[in-house]
């Protein structure tokens, strides 16, 4: 963090952004149909935001993230520790958190708000020391008449500052404009206001004791403190879940006359349920993911759900931030030597102990690797035996391995 600080230390302050842009860039905030004002903060308090954000951005973080290195035939893949940023990514990315914690903060930062940025550290010979996160808010790209785009980065004392292109790291969700992100959360207003204001009503609902409102009709004429007691004491005494259940106790020949439909007949759970459903189709995540079952899923049918998960909404985030990785991380003489980042996967699309065990003796039989690197798969230490690290022959297909002739 002490790189960043000295980038603001010493330097004069250049011309801050309008109050429009420092509003809507630091809060998100628009108006939906529902009267809400959504933005990335209050989005968030709706459980299936915070949900579909969470699943995202988890699924990014738990799975091994290594800088590899590929043989010119393309044959060899090995893991390139040596590298400075191999620890960066897979390790520590910073003096303050994890590579999970780290990449979990950029998953949030890309779902919700389309764009993430990271000030990018670097040692006197250009080797990448630390990943600095970015509030999304605070930074502001600008793109020149060449195309050519920097950054402008507000401190937290008003002060801002303008980095060049190479010293931000720019993960970009899906774009249109090829050099920023869409705002997820303005695209998807409309669903997530409607989900906060159906939120609200069921509160309501509930802090009124679940009853339909309505009318008390006593005979007479009640002057204005008479008036101003009875709705003291309904208040009091009639409304909210503590008083569920109690008797209604009314005089002067009063009735309870009930004026609107109760939360059933206006189907705000059904409204709830559907919202969740649309929300999860914004953010492109199955609503099992998030915990709304239907009744319809069955064991085999959600075992594919948890697949199609992996493919359809993982994946395409891991193919984006490994080709983010390779091009703007990397040199392009790391490239031309073969390095390359890789989210490895496969521990995510194994199932039971069973087929774990099942799947690395195919692969042994079907001599994709030898048995000590099936051992490794499973965290055991390697066979003492010089075979075990060679390819299984299979001898039911081409017959025993040809013994060396004895003198």
């Amino acid at each position: 963090m002490g790189f960043l600080s000295s980038a603001y230390s010493g330097a004069s302050s250049e011309k801050s952004t309008s109050l429009y842009e420092l509003l809507r860039n630091s809060t998100g905030w628009a108006a939906s149909s529902s009267g809400k004002t959504v933005t990335v903060h209050t989005a968030m308090k709706v459980s299936t935001v915070l949900a579909c954000t969470r699943v995202i951005g988890e699924g990014i973080a738990q799975v091994p993230l290594k800088l590899m290195r590929k043989s010119k035939d393309g044959k060899l893949r090995t893991p390139e520790t040596s590298h400075p940023l191999y620890d960066v990514l897979a390790n520590k990315a910073n003096d303050w958190q994890t590579s999970f914690e780290y990449r979990e903060t950029v998953a949030m930062h890309a779902v919700l708000c389309g764009n993430h940025y990271s000030f990018i550290s670097r040692s006197s010979r250009g080797d990448i020391l630390e990943l600095v996160p970015l509030d999304p808010g605070s930074v502001t790209p600008k793109r020149a008449s060449n195309w050519e785009l920097t950054y402008e980065v507000r401190a937290d004392n008003g002060n801002t500052k303008i980095f060049p292109a190479e010293s931000i790291w720019h993960v970009k969700g899906p774009s249109w404009n090829s050099w920023m992100g869409l705002d997820a959360v303005q695209l998807a207003r409309e669903s997530i206001g409607l989900a906060m204001a159906a939120e609200e009503q069921q509160g309501n609902l509930q802090r009124n004791g679940v009853r339909s409102s309505g009318t008390y009709s006593v005979e007479g004429k009640l002057s204005p403190q008479q008036h101003s007691d009875l709705a003291e004491w309904i208040a009091a005494n009639q409304a909210g879940p503590k008083n569920d259940g109690k008797p209604m106790v009314l005089d002067r020949a009063a009735k309870w006359i009930p004026t609107v439909m109760t939360g059933i007949d206006a189907q705000t759970l059904e409204t709830r349920r559907f919202q969740i459903e649309e929300i999860c189709r914004e953010f492109r995540v199955n609503p099992i993911m998030v915990g709304a079952e239907s009744k319809n899923t069955t064991y085999a049918s959600a075992e594919q759900m948890f697949l199609a998960h992996v493919v359809h909404c993982l994946s395409p985030w891991y193919m984006r931030l490994e080709q983010s990785i390779d091009a703007n991380l990397l040199t392009k003489e790391d490239r031309e030597n073969g390095l390359y980042a890789s989210f490895i996967d496969e521990g995510l699309l194994r199932g039971s102990l069973k087929d774990k065990h099942a799947m690395i003796l195919a692969d042994i039989a079907g001599r994709l690797i030898t048995q000590n690197e099936g051992r490794s798969l499973l965290d055991m230490p390697p066979d003492s035996d010089p075979e075990s690290d060679k390819l299984n022959h299979p001898a039911n297909i081409a017959g025993a391995p040809p013994k060396e002739a004895k003198p």
